[in-house]
């Protein structure tokens, strides 16, 4: 061991079979410093949340049951709308001109 930046990362387990860095890895020298501009896993490097919000795991799931929920409220507005005699009739007077003008 000759205390060099490259054998802390030799003994931290950074590199691998062919002798270079695994590139975009966290490393350590060999004092414990975080080198080569890489932050520790879930470190956001003090810009916006915390560490523990920076996880969007299960996000679109999340997004997704949001948007299904608005196009069911949605459906259910329709439903209401088009249950009213007002919109039968105008509906009904619009497939009624439609078929009779074919002909």
């Amino acid at each position: 061991m000759d205390g060099t930046w490259t054998e802390g990362i030799r003994r931290n387990g950074a590199e691998r079979g062919n002798g270079a860095a695994r590139e975009g890895a966290a490393r350590r020298d060999g004092l414990g410093r975080w080198r080569s501009g890489a932050r520790p896993p879930g470190d956001r490097g003090g810009v916006g949340l915390p560490a523990g919000f920076g996880d969007e795991e299960g996000s679109a799931t999340a997004e997704y049951a949001i948007a299904t929920m608005a196009a069911v409220g949605f459906a259910g507005l329709l439903v209401v709308i088009l249950k009213g005699d007002e919109v039968r009739g105008i509906l009904t007077d619009l497939v009624t001109r439609a078929l009779t003008s074919g002909g």
